[in-house]
C-alpha cells in the first residue's frame, strides 16, 4: 500500500489521547505556554516528506536581512503530493480539535494560504533572530494564536546548533532550547511576549540543512485588546530593543534578485 492510499497520514486517535493528557503541562510551561512532542507521526510518512523537501531545489523563496537568513516554500501547488496531503490533514478538523484540547484555545482557524508557513530550510550560516510573529493574517484579517513546527532532521547533532530558543523578553535571556530533531513537534502560543528564534548562525556541514514544516492557526478575536493593532514580525536587537522591519526584508530580497538577474545577462 502506498503512502497516499492510506485513509489518513496522521493517527488522529493517538493525537486525541495526547492532547487532553498534556493540557495542564502546556499552560504552565515557561517562558510561555508550549509543548514539545516526539514521535507522534509515522516515520515512513515523514521520510516521504523529507524526500519531497530535498526535491524542492531551485524553488525556494529567499529571506535575508540583518536578523534572518532562510529559505521558504509555501505555495500549495509547488509542494510534493505527500507534503500537500499531510499539510491538509494538519489543517483539518481532527487536528484543530487536538490543538484545542492541548491549548484550550477555542474557535481555531487554519490558514489555507500558508502565509509565513510551509517548508522552511536553513543552510549553513543561516539564522532566525529572536522575534515575535506578525499578529494578523493579511488576507483573512484574523489573529494568530498558535505556532506548530515539525522538525525533519535525522541524525542532527547538538554542535550543529539550530535550536529553537524560547526567550523571556523582560530578562532578555533564553529560557529553553529545543533541538530540531526528526519527528519532533513544537507547539506554542503566539502572543505579544512569545519571543523565539535561533539567532546563532547554523553550524552544520555544507551539505546539510535544517528542515522544518510550519503551520499557524488563528482566531477571529485577538488574545487581548492590546493585540488588535496589526504589526509585522518584531525582532529583538542585540540590546533587547524591539525592531519591526516593516518590509525591509522584502526590499533586500528584491535587490538580491535584481543583481542575480543582471549577472545572468
Amino acid at each position: 500500500m502506498t503512502i497516499l492510499s492510506r485513509e489518513h497520514l496522521i493517527d488522529f486517535n493517538q493525537l486525541k489521547k495526547v492532547g487532553k493528557h498534556l493540557n495542564e503541562k502546556y499552560g504552565s510551561a515557561s517562558p510561555f505556554p508550549h509543548r514539545v512532542i516526539d514521535d507522534i507521526f509515522a516515520d515512513k510518512v515523514l521520510d516521504e516528506i523529507v524526500a519531497e523537501f530535498d526535491g524542492q531545489a531551485g524553488k525556494w523563496h529567499e529571506f535575508e536581512s540583518k536578523y534572518e537568513k532562510k529559505l521558504q516554500e509555501s505555495a500549495d501547488e509547488k509542494l510534493g503530493p505527500v507534503t500537500r496531503r499531510f499539510i491538509h490533514e494538519l489543517n483539518s478538523a481532527p487536528f484543530i480539535n487536538f490543538l484545542h484540547d492541548l491549548t484550550g484555545i477555542e474557535g481555531l482557524i487554519p490558514d489555507p494560504y500558508l502565509i509565513g508557513g510551509g517548508l522552511h530550510k536553513i543552510e549553513q550560516g543561516g539564522k532566525l533572530g529572536v522575534h515575535v510573529d506578525f499578529n494578523q493574517h493579511s488576507k483573512m484579517k484574523v489573529y494568530r494564536r498558535i505556532n506548530v513546527i515539525l522538525y525533519l532532521n535525522k541524525g542532527w547533532k547538538e554542535e550543529y546548533g539550530g535550536h529553537l530558543e524560547l526567550w523571556d523578553k523582560a530578562e532578555f535571556q533564553c529560557i529553553k532550547k529545543i533541538t530540531p530533531l526528526f519527528n519532533r513537534l513544537a507547539i506554542f502560543n503566539t502572543t505579544s511576549t512569545s519571543y523565539h528564534g535561533h539567532p546563532v548562525p547554523l553550524n552544520c556541514p555544507q551539505e546539510c540543512c535544517r528542515r522544518s514544516l510550519a503551520l499557524y492557526y488563528y482566531t477571529v478575536a485577538p488574545e487581548s485588546e492590546g493585540q488588535r493593532k496589526p504589526h509585522s514580525t518584531i525582532f529583538l536587537d542585540k540590546h533587547g530593543r524591539e525592531d519591526e522591519l516593516k518590509g525591509s526584508t522584502f526590499s533586500q530580497r528584491l535587490v538580491k534578485r535584481l543583481k542575480s538577474y543582471i549577472n545572468r545577462i
